[in-house]
């Protein structure tokens, strides 16, 4: 079967494509899928070169998430059987024609949904619900600034807060990129390559600050943002696809009276896993449901996926980036 391999950590360019032995027959718990999209994420451009928190060995295929129809179960599996159209998370290596995976992580996929959205719903969606919701406590009638909102995690809190019914203001840098935030909900569009934010913040919550701030960006944004919350906000951290990691005065908490959270979504799997469960269960109904309305910027082929790992390398893309496997 065919394989993007990262055969050394110098990133896309280090990407090629070749034949690999299939799988060994799926042990108890497990399932063997045959792969039809894999997703990527801004974390596959730090992971081809040894930058992210979770390294796998060398060579290893990109990609943790994927949709595709079930080949073989393992002893013990019930919930799905072969034949059954489903998404998967949590794992590396997606970017290949078949993967075994844990049966626990494999979701029925509605029969209104797409592969390609189906792909890219669990690593955005479900950090975007378990950030706002579980980690940021997003209420009703709050604001909620999303940092970096026209990327696939920005989008998809911007859904998010606007389904939990917050006033949304997206910050993007462009035009274009906030017009693609404005079609999916947002409030308050705001070019934070032009716009000072501290003054927007104000002006989009009339002096008040804003509530929560979720922030796939860091950088320079985070700490005019953090000047900019409420009294008693909640600043969830979600990535840094600026490059730098921001150093906080810390007597801002103190003055705002706010709150600074860690948004792991991905080990929160192993340590919540029934919160994160009943979470993925939700944002699959509302997607079937049409209430969510995932972006696909682009579906690459598997021979390019180097290239699909660059569009992300060059902020170039809105949504979730997609490979066709097969």
């Amino acid at each position: 079967m065919k394989a993007a391999l990262c055969k050394s950590l110098d990133g896309p360019d280090a990407i090629v494509i070749e034949d690999i032995a299939e799988p060994a027959a799926p042990g108890p718990g497990h399932a063997t899928v045959r792969v039809r999209i894999a997703a990527l994420n801004f974390l596959d451009t730090l992971m081809v070169r040894g930058k992210y928190q979770s390294k796998p060995d060398l060579p290893f295929s990109p990609a943790t998430e994927f949709a595709g129809v079930v080949e073989a179960i393992g002893e013990g599996v019930k919930h799905v059987k072969p034949g059954d159209r489903v998404f998967s998370f949590g794992q590396t290596g997606a970017a290949r024609e078949k993967i075994n995976a844990p049966a626990a992580t494999l979701i029925p996929i509605p029969a209104n949904v797409t592969d390609e959205v189906a792909a890219g719903i669990a690593v955005t969606y479900g950090t975007g619900y378990y950030g706002l919701k579980d980690r940021a406590q997003l209420k009703a009638g709050e604001t909620c600034a999303v940092l970096g909102a026209s990327g696939g995690a920005g989008l998809a809190a911007v859904e998010l807060a606007k389904i939990m019914g917050a006033k949304v203001i997206a910050c993007a840098s462009s035009p274009e990129k906030l017009a693609v935030c404005k079609s999916r909900g947002a409030d308050v569009l705001v070019d934070y390559s032009k716009a000072d934010l501290r003054e927007a913040f104000k002006a989009a919550t009339g002096g008040k600050g804003v509530d929560v701030v979720y922030d796939c960006v860091g950088g320079p944004y985070a700490e005019p943002s953090i000047r900019s919350m409420a009294w008693n906000g909640r600043y969830a951290v979600i990535g840094f696809a600026a490059g730098d990691i921001p150093k906080i005065p810390i007597n801002l908490l103190l003055l705002k009276s706010c709150s600074l959270v860690g948004v792991f979504w991905g080990a929160s799997m192993q340590k919540e896993a029934a919160l994160n469960a009943a979470n993925m269960r939700q944002i699959v109904t509302w997607v079937a449901e049409g209430k969510l309305k995932p972006h696909v910027h682009k579906v690459f082929p598997l021979a390019h996926t180097a290239d699909a790992i660059r569009e992300l390398d060059n902020r170039a893309s809105t949504g979730k980036v997609v490979i066709k496997v097969a």
